[in-house]
């Protein structure tokens, strides 16, 4: 590939995920007739993720090696007065590096739900929709302009819908998702405000003119008041990653999206949908440099989300839940070191958490079909001899998410804190000390899973539902594998592939990219930081002294000893002395049941937000819309015509005798005010 980018070459890349997904869902369901069968979907479906793959990792040498980058317009829509409404691709460090976690990711769930849903009614809808999701994403990173960003973060939103209700027979599922849906329009709503903000004062959509304009944009005062309006587009456009991306309090949506199988939990916690905000905000960069209001906000917010979601994760006896709360965990990471200006190193771990996350999440899956749908980490136990790729995995992918050094979540996690300890952002202090002990939180929780599904005593017998299916997450007994033996079985090839596949970069990763990526010219035209205001990436990059030594150091860091203390507790609490943690419930029963109710944001959105908002929405109806406007303002014209009406049709008989009388009376009044009121 030249260095000179090619536009149609570019162009296959969301297409072909597009064209599978059309081909699966028109030809492959109820709704086209049914005539192609699983196997043809899913191969169509997989192999334009494959294309998509292969050209992005293509385009990503071609960045690093070639130094090439591509910004055009590839069809214009409209223009309205001076304002273009375009589609076109920018392709730069930033871009390509998404586009292969993204298509590699999606590659790797693809293959997973082969063996996943081969059970299931739904298997070539699946298939359509997870290639759709693909596409949305790809339409958003690969973007050059905020009309198409948009085009992809709803497109995503609809897409998760889809997703999250996949089983639109279940209750909770179609709870779920509509509650993704609403949470995100709200988000969606500062978001739109933010890009409507720009279109008005900046006059254009496209990033490169937004960016040119953006010190013009940092002198203007918001009408009406004192605030400067880059912090006010900066905070909205903030808004809607907070939706996107789960930020607190936007988060509530996504722990209650496990509700969908586990192939699509995976993609939309590790590589689309909220890692689009922390992609947007770092694309955003030379905005939201020019206020430090802005990114203080971010900072807070990001470090609340960081710490007492993690405290969530602690409770959680769903094994799909404890990776989800651990996701909304290291999104608050990536937000917090937005907030300190190290958008490289949000991204850097944001590339990181999608391969072990996925992994976790596939690791996951694959540990219920072995326990024959029973998702609760409290009948597990002992998993180890009877799943040992499952095992193996999960276990990198564990090590990596609490940051152990030379795994891959370390260099980025370590690089995450350093950097808020060097900012001099109001905020700051309270976000080092969260993300300090995020640290030692996250090492519990998720060690408390590990070692509760794959070591100690099987409890696979006490499962109180073990014979309810309470716990199904499909639908089908047991996918279709082994349901005649209830011991746990390694899971088929199809699903454990991915998960060796995700453990590679898991591992590695991190060691390979950290020095070009953060300190090298990866990010050069991507990203803009104000070095002489914000300096966190120059303090970091000051302590580089290479991936090894930086491990090395990190055996002796404050991180390394929380985590290793965090892996010590689980190991104690759940292995050797398994009645402390009931203990520890009675005796902080309060603080238990604040957890339990998660904060109580679930019921506040209920019973006060939503309550109220119907309240409101009941009064404006029955008071406005039925009282003032159709009663008094539609009825009551009509019936004061008609009165007026009435009294005129009474004097207009039509008969003479009438016409004569009144004639006579005006006479009579116009004679008397004459005679006594003009003498």
């Amino acid at each position: 590939m030249s260095a000179t980018l090619s536009a149609s070459t570019l162009l296959a890349v969301p297409m072909a995920p597009l064209v599978g997904a059309a081909l699966a869902g028109l030809f492959g369901t109820k709704f086209g007739g049914n005539h192609i069968g699983r196997k043809v979907t899913h191969s169509l479906t997989i192999l334009g993720v494959l294309i998509a793959f292969v050209i992005s990792a293509m385009t990503l040498k071609s960045v690093i090696v070639d130094g090439a980058r591509f910004n055009e317009t590839l069809y214009e829509w409209m223009v309205v007065g001076g304002l273009k409404m375009e589609v076109g691709f920018m392709v730069d460090g930033l871009t390509a590096m998404m586009m292969c976690v993204v298509t590699f990711v999606s590659l790797m769930v693809h293959i997973y739900t082969i063996g996943y849903m081969e059970e299931d009614d739904g298997y070539n809808r699946f298939f359509s929709y997870i290639s759709l999701f693909t596409f949305s994403m790809l339409m958003l990173v690969m973007s050059n302009n905020m009309l198409q960003l948009f085009f992809g973060w709803e497109a995503v939103g609809l897409v998760s819908y889809l997703l999250i209700g996949f089983w639109f027979n279940k209750p909770t599922a179609i709870f779920a998702n509509m509650k993704a849906f609403l949470v995100n329009r709200v988000g969606d709503f500062g978001f739109i405000l933010g890009i409507g903000l720009i279109a008005a004062y900046a006059g254009t959509l496209n990033y490169t003119e937004a960016f040119a304009k953006a010190n013009m944009l940092a002198g203007i005062t918001f009408p009406g008041t004192e605030w400067m309006l880059i912090t006010v587009i900066c905070i909205c456009l903030f808004i809607g990653a907070m939706g996107k991306s789960a930020q607190f309090p936007l988060h509530v949506w996504l722990p209650d999206s496990m509700e969908g199988p586990t192939p699509i939990s995976a993609l939309i916690h590790a590589a689309t949908m909220v890692t689009a905000g922390i992609f947007m905000v770092a694309r955003m960069s030379p905005l939201f440099e020019l206020s430090d209001t802005a990114l203080s906000f971010i900072l807070v917010i990001g470090a609340i989300t960081a710490l007492f979601m993690g405290f969530l994760g602690i409770i959680q006896n769903d094994i799909k839940r404890v990776v989800a709360y651990s996701t909304l965990s290291q999104l608050g990471y990536m937000t917090v070191a937005l907030g300190a200006s190290a958008y490289s190193v949000a991204v850097f771990h944001l590339m990181t958490h999608a391969f072990f996350k996925a992994l976790l999440f596939l690791g996951a899956g694959s540990v219920i079909i072995g326990m024959h749908h029973n998702q609760d980490i409290r009948w597990m136990g002992g998993v180890r001899k009877y799943m040992p790729i499952t095992w193996i995995t999960s276990l990198v992918g564990s090590l990596a998410l609490i940051g152990t050094p030379f795994f891959s979540g370390f260099y980025s996690k370590d690089s995450i804190i350093e950097a808020v300890h060097e900012s001099h952002l109001w905020g700051a202090n309270f976000a080092y000390y969260a993300v300090l002990a995020g640290v030692f939180i996250t090492a519990f929780y998720s060690f408390r899973m590990y070692f509760l599904v794959f070591h100690g005593k099987e409890r696979y017998d006490q499962n109180p539902d073990a014979h309810h299916d309470a716990h199904d997450d499909h639908g089908h007994d047991d996918h279709g594998h082994g349901h005649h033996d209830h011991k746990p079985h390694e899971s088929p090839m199809v699903v454990w592939l991915p998960l060796v596949l995700l453990a590679i970069p898991s591992v590695v990763i991190g060691f390979m990219t950290i020095d070009s990526m953060l300190f090298g010219e990866f990010f050069k035209t991507a990203i803009f930081v104000d070095g002489a205001k914000h300096h966190a990436m120059k303090e970091l990059e000051e302590a580089f002294h290479g991936p090894v030594a930086m491990a090395i150091h990190g055996l002796t860091a404050a991180p390394f000893w929380l985590a290793l203390a965090g892996v010590v507790m689980s190991w104690y609490m759940y292995m050797i002395n398994p009645a402390l943690p009931a203990a520890i419930k009675r005796a902080f029963g309060p603080v238990y049941k604040l957890l339990e109710n998660k904060y109580y944001l679930d019921w506040i959105n209920e019973n006060i937000i939503a309550r109220g908002t119907r309240a409101l929405g009941t009064g404006l109806w029955k008071g406005g819309d039925q009282a003032i406007i159709d009663g008094a303002v539609v009825n009551g014209s009509w019936k004061v015509i008609g009165r007026i009406s009435g009294v005129v049709r009474w004097m207009q008989s039509g008969y003479i005798y009438h016409y004569a009388f009144a004639m006579l009376l005006g006479i009579f009044v116009l004679m008397t005010y004459f005679v006594w009121f003009k003498r």
